[in-house]
């Protein structure tokens, strides 16, 4: 299996770089990792001072950011001395919160090979690692745990159907037997992780932490005050193409008379706004081109610049996500800290959120363009858009308090990195 994994990791390099001569994304991936080494010795060794406590903290992509930064956070206003390190796997990760004010530095996590894992942990010398919800990089788990490193997996969302738990994954499961710690998002952790002989606590999903705090900020946009005025407005986040084409068939019907879209779509790109524009004839406006006083009449607004969405579901009554007639399910906690019920599609059996959403009846999963007018329609009669409401806001009182719960077990162990209150 080593040599399996070290044949994999070396093969999915060469068909990054291959990809990267014709794919955006594969390219910022490549060019990132280039001189991987003097950007950690500029921005860690340079910068840190003697004797200060560093805590690494490492998350795949933007997703996992969020659920990551509660603790950073918590970490820095516990501790404002400490230096963090954060790192991302993919460039969508790193471009937007590459100036991210709380960490010290920011870098790509290297290819995870036994040379890139030795000269990591020598360069950066971490006190804590901090790995966010399902990284599982074998060299890098292995280097940290012969170097005695502590490291803790936080709002980890373990499946039966994953490998370390199978008949035939002894192997994969040793990967788990590196942490230190496992944080589990939910109660269905126990019975598997009790297998690993990993100490673990059902501490909850740091991204309800992120989110309330999200809800209880004020804030205005302008150009969405004038947009919204005066309407129920339903807000439709990451959505894909097979989202819009229900979106639109939505848009078209009666039922919709009255409301307004404010659609934030996962990929913001030119081609991508011209096609949405295509669902809309002649009904939406970019807000990016958005004029106050102007284009208020328009039906449709479409949020064409990163890093809004979350806080623009202060201004909707319903909220349709993304990605569950795709890959799977984008962000429903972002929503419902607002209290806006939910309509997504029908790939939502891995988000824990959902199901229970859909069970407390504060959400419902469409697979038509009937269902979606009857869910959608449903929820236009105040009285039963407020019931749902109710159990949407519900699930994010019920289940704050994760970070607060990690943060009291890091201080508990390491009290040399952040201090007891």
């Amino acid at each position: 299996m080593n040599i399996l994994y070290t044949i994999s990791i070396w093969v999915f390099q060469g068909l990054i770089h291959l990809t990267s001569w014709f794919n955006p994304k594969a390219k910022a991936w490549v060019l990132g990792r280039k001189g991987w080494r003097k950007t950690l010795q500029d921005r860690v060794v340079q910068a840190r001072k003697p004797g200060q406590p560093l805590v690494w903290v490492h998350c795949a992509s933007l997703g996992e950011f969020e659920q990551g930064r509660p603790l950073i956070e918590a970490m820095k206003s516990q501790n404002p001395g400490i230096f963090v390190l954060l790192t991302f796997f993919s460039p969508s990760g790193y471009d937007v919160r590459k100036n991210y004010p709380l960490a010290d530095a920011v870098a790509y996590l290297p290819a995870d090979t036994s040379r890139n894992v030795r000269d990591f942990l020598r360069l950066v010398q971490p006190n804590l690692a901090v790995f966010v919800k399902y990284e599982f990089w074998y060299r890098f788990l292995e280097g940290l745990r012969n170097q005695t490193i502590p490291t803790i997996l936080i709002s980890a969302r373990l499946r039966p159907g994953h490998l370390f738990f199978q008949r035939y994954g002894g192997w994969f499961k040793t990967r788990l037997q590196a942490f230190s710690h496992i944080f589990a998002q939910d109660a269905s952790a126990p019975q598997l992780l009790a297998r690993t002989g990993v100490p673990f606590t059902v501490a909850g999903d740091t991204r309800v932490d992120r989110v309330g705090d999200i809800a209880r900020r004020p804030g205005s946009v302008p150009e969405l005050d004038d947009f919204c005025a005066g309407h129920p407005v339903l807000i439709a986040g990451s959505s894909w193409p097979p989202d819009e084409k229900r979106l639109g068939e939505l848009f078209r019907h009666p039922v919709f008379s009255g409301w307004k879209l404010l659609i934030a779509p996962h990929d913001i790109r030119d081609s991508r706004l011209a096609e949405i524009e295509q669902v809309f004839p002649g009904a939406s406006v970019r807000f990016t081109r958005y004029q106050t006083g102007e284009d208020s009449h328009q039906q449709v607004l479409i949020i064409n610049t990163m890093g809004m969405l979350a806080s623009l579901y202060r201004y909707g009554d319903i909220a349709y996500i993304g990605g569950a007639f795709g890959s799977g399910l984008h962000n429903t906690l972002e929503p419902i800290a607002f209290g806006l019920p939910v309509l997504f599609g029908p790939k939502y059996e891995k988000f824990a959120e959902a199901q229970a959403l859909i069970q407390s009846g504060g959400a419902r999963s469409i697979c038509s363009r009937e269902e979606l007018i009857e869910a959608f329609a449903g929820w236009t009669d105040e009285q039963k858009r407020s019931c749902a409401s109710a159990a949407a806001s519900a699930y994010v009182q019920e289940n704050q308090g994760a970070t607060k719960r990690i943060l009291d077990w890091v201080q508990t162990q390491f009290p040399h990195i952040v201090a007891p209150s």
